[in-house]
């Protein structure tokens, strides 16, 4: 890299610029999946959305891609690259809420953390993920399931407007009524159309829930996953929750017996009146006896940070994922057989549902193409040790390959590994074809390829 050109990008850059020569290069390019060791060219962390615009005009002056990080818990690690331009959002974190119009503007690279800690007070939020160290903006424009988006829709569904900066380091305010090609396009597209620097979402009256985790024997899986799916597809919308494999870890609420044991896990959240709360949830405590739980009233973002410390950075992280129409027999003999065999404290199964308000979004308004879809399965492999590579990568597939044949072809973005390339067109059913003629239009260099990449129109 010309050492001109460098000196020139840090002094139009109010943030910081990093690169290999520089004291904290190599703790600026860690991403959070710890089998990921990638040497960027250059790594930006912008203070503001001019340095996002000079940042992306100096990748594409000197031919280098661009790679963005927002809370980086992209599975892939596609928030980094070698050789490359990193952005890192992670000093663009503000949220400012607005009371009265019930909506909040985020920066983009706040995390669900930030956006709670910042709506709780108000008693509003809006749809957001499970862990709330994940990213705002990766999630919402992956689409962004999460425990009220039975309620309330998917992340994306509340996205009101953002702003984008574009592969030629234009910037643009992205809404139904301005650039309403590209707004179409990031809801569900994923990073592929510019980097976000900032969202603006509507709220929900939302403060506390009623709901936690309840651990079942494992013997009970099957029975806990047959009548979760006749629950779930007409339970109240302000129901959210999943079933889920989990080895209990060392908690104060679990028997100390039961520590490192493989259970059937339910994840409840009902997000209604808190008096009905014990009522709604009764029947998943009839359904057999639960060895540990704690649930109960609870701040919103008490549990949507629930399971931050099972999942610290480092972890070495490979997943699968499909949507599902219906929760078969078949499909769930393949959860038992396989999701009883999860290797790690720290990997698991889940099964989302994507009901409700979810399915009252046309498949075509939004490039979230499964609207038909009731469920978004991940099998999500986690473990701290590389000498364990080999066996948990090959639970993922052996579990994937058990239950894909029972799902829909595409899946969740989000939640896809970087081997799952050839799964695009699939991903986006009838939207593919327009996706790649915005990217042709917005980034016809295909500057921004370091995620679930879709490819400009007319590209090779």
């Amino acid at each position: 890299m010309d050492n001109g050109a460098i000196t020139t990008l840090r002094e139009g850059i109010r943030g910081t610029v990093t690169t290999a020569g520089d004291a904290g290069y190599d703790e600026a390019r860690k991403v959070r999946n710890g089998m990921i060791d990638k040497r960027p060219a250059v790594i930006v962390q912008p203070a503001n959305a001019g340095d996002v615009m000079t940042a992306v005009r100096f990748a594409g002056d000197n031919d280098l891609t661009v790679a963005v990080r927002g809370g980086g818990h992209s599975v892939p690690g596609f928030g980094t690259c070698d050789d490359g331009v990193v952005i890192d959002l992670s000093g663009m974190r503000g949220v400012r809420v607005d009371p009265m119009t019930h909506s909040a503007r985020v920066s983009g690279g706040a995390t669900w953390g930030d956006l709670n800690a910042a709506t709780y007070p108000f008693g509003l939020a809006t749809t957001g993920g499970i862990i709330s160290t994940t990213g705002v903006g990766g999630l919402t424009l992956g689409g962004g399931i999460g425990y009220l988006a039975r309620g309330l829709g998917l992340a994306l569904d509340n996205l009101l407007a953002a702003d984008v900066v574009t592969g030629d380091g234009s910037f643009h305010v992205a809404s139904e009524k301005d650039d309403a090609d590209l707004f179409w396009a990031i809801r569900g597209g994923g990073g592929n159309f510019g980097v976000v620097t900032s969202f603006e979402f509507r709220l929900s009256p939302v403060k506390d829930i009623y709901g936690g985790p309840m651990f079942y024997e494992l013997d009970r899986a099957g029975d806990l996953f047959t009548f979760y799916r006749e629950f779930i597809a007409d339970a109240p919308e302000q129901f959210g929750g999943f079933p889920a494999y989990q080895i209990a870890p060392p908690l104060p609420f679990i028997p100390e017996e039961r520590h490192g044991k493989t259970h059937a896990l339910m994840v409840a959240c009902w997000a209604g009146d808190l008096d009905q709360g014990e009522r709604v949830l009764k029947p998943f405590h009839d359904l057999a006896p639960v060895v540990a739980e704690m649930v109960g009233p609870m701040p919103y973002p008490a549990l949507n940070s629930a399971f931050d410390a099972l999942y610290p950075p480092g972890l070495r992280h490979y997943w699968k994922a499909n949507f599902v129409k219906e929760l078969t027999d078949d499909a769930i003999r393949a959860h038992v057989e396989h999701g009883s065999k999860v290797p790690e404290l720290t990997s698991t199964m889940h099964v989302y549902p994507i009901n409700g308000a979810c399915h009252r979004v046309a498949p075509e308004s939004t490039a979230f193409a499964y609207r038909d879809a009731n469920f978004a399965t991940v099998i999500a492999g986690m473990w701290p040790d590389a000498k364990d590579d080999a066996a948990n990568i090959a639970w993922v597939r052996d579990y994937y390959d058990a239950t894909a044949p029972l799902s829909e072809e595409g899946g969740y973005i989000n939640f896809m590994a970087e081997d799952d390339q050839d799964r695009i067109r699939a991903n986006y059913k009838g939207n593919y074809d327009r996706l790649t003629e915005i990217k042709r239009r917005y980034d016809p260099g295909n500057l921004f390829r370091h995620n679930q990449n879709i490819a400009p129109a007319g590209a090779a």
